[in-house]
Formats: C-alpha cells, sequence, structure tokens
C-alpha cells in the first residue's frame, strides 16, 4: 500500500524545517530544501513504522494545500 501526507517545507533562519499536518509531532529540518525534504521522508517512514509496531493505524491523509492569488489591485480597492 502506498501512502501519501502533505508536507509543508518552511524557511528558517538559517535552514528549513518541515512538518506534515497529518502527523502531529513528526518534523524534520535540514540546511537545505531539499535535504529537509529528504529528512522528513525519513522521519515519515520512522513514524509510521512506529505506529504499527505500537499496533496502531496510519491515519488516513486529509490535509490539502492551495495558493491563495490576491491582487494588489484587490488590496486597493478593500
Amino acid at each position: 500500500m502506498i501512502h501519501r501526507f502533505l508536507t509543508v517545507i518552511e524557511k528558517a533562519e538559517g535552514n528549513y524545517s518541515a512538518y506534515s499536518p497529518d502527523l502531529p509531532g513528526c518534523v524534520a529540518t535540514g540546511k537545505t530544501r531539499e535535504e529537509a525534504e529528504r529528512n522528513m521522508y525519513e522521519a515519515i517512514a520512522l513514524h509510521l513504522r512506529g505506529l504499527r509496531e505500537d499496533g496502531l493505524e496510519i491515519p488516513p491523509s486529509q490535509a490539502v494545500a492551495e495558493y491563495v492569488v490576491v491582487s494588489d489591485e484587490v488590496l486597493e480597492s478593500a
């Protein structure tokens, strides 16, 4: 079975941090965005193995992401 989880990667001061809204407490960091992404993949795999070892179900992915685009024209007319 394939599991798919939304991962949020944010630029911090001097590094990047990542988390998944569907997996509370599952986080990772990296010096680059790519490193944070790789580390998050490993963190998710470890987290899911831990859930299985504890006899817990892997939660379904429910988080979604979407960009909201707001133009300066809309801001000026408000």
